[in-house]
């Protein structure tokens, strides 16, 4: 019945994005809300932050979902951990949509976004979400006590959400990588038989299925801030509330091999953008002689294997490669080692 619930109220939020978005391209296209998009040789011009709908939706399928045991079971359901992740979701989302309204390029300093975006974990900190026992690859299980909530928690948040807004860029890319992290995180969920974090994820995935009819090449709208912010902070939540840290962090891999990369590119002065190239036959190019990012390295990668990289190209390798890492996981936490 837990899986039925959330597929229920998940399909829901699936409704609402589905419904909203065309009016909000409309409206974002009459109003001038746009943004060019990178990856075309032409102009092309896309309705901006249109993922915030996806976050509306995951948001009013999670308190639909408390709503069905209340009404019908008769019994509160983990209340505080809904409305923790409720919260955080908006929370993350306000961030990111007055990022979006800023405008690209020209909205938070880097330095102010990881200010404003620390008090964001506050609803997991307030109801002491987690445990503070936590299993970590190549450490091992380890105790924090109260510096788990305090500190290693806001610090995951933050972490996750701005690691999420890296790999982007890409017609249906986030919001494909958002798919996959969901889809990945239910089915450990099940195997574990972590019923809330099963439930979150397959309301959130149902959202995000219903913004990437819209955002798949050629895309009709963007994702922005208001959306990479707040599924990244939702996804390490889900890690923190279902204490599978040592699962979440590995499943996490590509991004944290895309936080290598940036590095990579400070070290030699270079402050990476992660769009190719266009060229008039609509192929890409690398933008860099060196690959700073994990799309450069799908750019590479497609121009060996295919002769020429494409943005769709692009985006299906590395969701190929989120699809890999998600099997290895899955496989490990099937022979008990996550």
């Amino acid at each position: 019945m837990q899986a039925l619930y959330a597929l229920l109220t998940g399909l829901a939020g699936f409704a609402i994005v589905t419904l909203v978005e065309p009016a909000w391209m409309r409206v974002a296209l009459e109003r001038g809300f746009t943004g060019r998009d990178m990856n075309k040789p032409q102009e092309v011009v896309v309705a901006e932050s249109g993922g915030i709908w996806a976050i509306v939706g995951a948001v009013f399928g999670l308190l639909l979902l408390e709503a069905v045991y209340t009404y019908i079971d008769g019994v509160r359901y983990r209340a505080a951990e809904i409305y923790a992740l409720t919260s955080l979701l908006l929370l993350a989302t306000l961030l990111g949509f007055v990022d979006d309204l800023l405008g690209w390029k020209k909205g938070l300093p880097p330095w102010q976004r990881v200010l404003f975006m620390a008090p964001i974990s506050l609803p997991l900190v307030v109801i002491k979400a987690g445990v503070s026992k936590l299993s970590l690859p190549f450490i091992g299980v380890i105790d924090l006590g109260l510096a788990y909530p305090l500190v290693a928690v806001p610090i995951g948040v933050l972490g996750a959400a701005n690691a999420f807004n890296m790999v982007a860029g890409y017609n249906g890319l986030e919001a494909g990588m958002g798919l996959l992290l969901m889809v990945f995180t239910s089915i450990y969920a099940y195997i574990k038989g972590l019923n809330l974090v099963l439930q979150a994820s397959l309301v959130m995935a149902l959202s995000l299925l219903g913004f990437l009819l819209y955002n798949w090449y050629p895309a009709r709208v963007f994702p922005g801030n208001s959306f990479t912010y707040g599924v990244g902070a939702y996804y390490a939540s889900l890690v923190v509330i279902g204490n599978m840290e040592k699962f979440g962090l590995t499943l996490f891999s590509l991004y944290f091999i895309e936080f290598i990369l940036f590095i990579r590119g400070l070290a030699n002065g270079v402050y990476k953008e992660n769009f190719g190239v266009p060229k008039p036959d609509g192929t890409l190019d690398p933008p860099y002689d060196k690959c700073y990012s994990i799309t450069h390295v799908a750019i590479v990668l497609q121009r060996k294997l295919r002769g020429k990289a494409t943005e769709r190209g692009v985006v299906l390798t590395i969701l190929t490669m989120q699809i890999l890492v998600g099997v290895v996981v899955l496989t490990l936490a099937h022979l008990g080692i996550l």
